[in-house]
């Protein structure tokens, strides 16, 4: 049996290095031959890189700030913490010399009228360390356990320098407070008033005050002392009561300051 199809004579391979004869691919290209083919080159944005420069710049400048504002504060606490053990400083102290009461009673509803003279003594035991108060403003308070204090009157000491190893009487003229009480605190008072065992005192002293360490100065710092333990009663007749202060303990309260480093 004759097999008579024909088969088409293969071409000639393509000339080395010859002048215009090409090979045709054998194969159709590709999907990603012609994908691959047909894209663009990939160019990278122009400002990319001045970006990347920039945002390192900014990465270094942030670094070196944080780097000088931590060691400004070691160096800060350092000197302070030199300062602190040369000089060694303690709070002063505070007590109730006496509190005289001249008048204490309603002159209406909830109108309160107070009349007080509060001597207090301030001693200040270092050697090498000074106060300087502001005014300081005095508030005393009637309390009692479960109920909110109620305030009494009103009073100021002026401003006033504590020397080294100094012991100073502050004197103050406590006067009725600004605003009437409300009717629920005034009721109270009233009975505490008229019951002979007395009322229990308050006395909180506020102010700013600088702290002077040889040539160093602190910022003003708060202030406080707090006083209880007194008893009073209020005066019969045109006589003065003396409240009881021989169990009155004062309680200070200062944070002072060296370059912003608090003690």
């Amino acid at each position: 049996m004759t097999d008579d199809r024909v088969y088409p004579a293969s071409k000639p391979p393509g000339v080395v290095g010859g002048g215009g004869a090409t090979t045709n691919p054998t194969f159709p290209a590709t999907k990603a031959q012609l994908y691959s083919a047909n894209r663009p080159p990939y160019r990278p944005p122009a400002g990319r890189s001045r970006r990347t420069h920039s945002r390192g710049c900014c990465c270094r400048c942030c670094c070196w700030t944080i780097f000088v504002i931590i060691l400004l504060i070691l160096i800060a606490a350092a000197v302070s913490a030199v300062v602190y053990l040369i000089y060694r400083p303690k709070q002063p102290s505070f007590t109730v010399s006496s509190l005289k009461i001249s008048t204490l009673n309603f002159t209406s509803a909830t109108h309160l009228t107070t009349s007080i003279q509060l001597s207090v003594i301030a001693i200040n035991p270092n050697k090498n360390v000074g106060f300087n108060y502001d005014v300081t403003d005095i508030t005393v308070y009637k309390t009692s356990a479960g109920d909110d204090d109620v305030v009494l009157g009103k009073g100021t000491i002026g401003s006033f320098v504590h020397g080294k190893k100094n012991t100073t009487l502050l004197r103050s003229s406590i006067v009725s407070p600004p605003e009437d009480l409300d009717e629920i605190s005034a009721g109270k008072l009233k009975g505490d008033l008229k019951a002979k065992k007395g009322v229990a005192i308050k006395i909180v002293l506020n102010t700013k005050v600088k702290v002077k360490m040889g040539s160093v100065k602190s910022p003003k710092s708060g202030f406080r002392v707090t006083c209880e333990g007194i008893k009073a009663a209020a005066p019969t007749g045109k006589k003065a009561a003396m409240a009881t202060t021989s169990a009155a303990k004062c309680k200070v309260d200062l944070r002072f300051k060296i370059w912003k480093i608090t003690f």
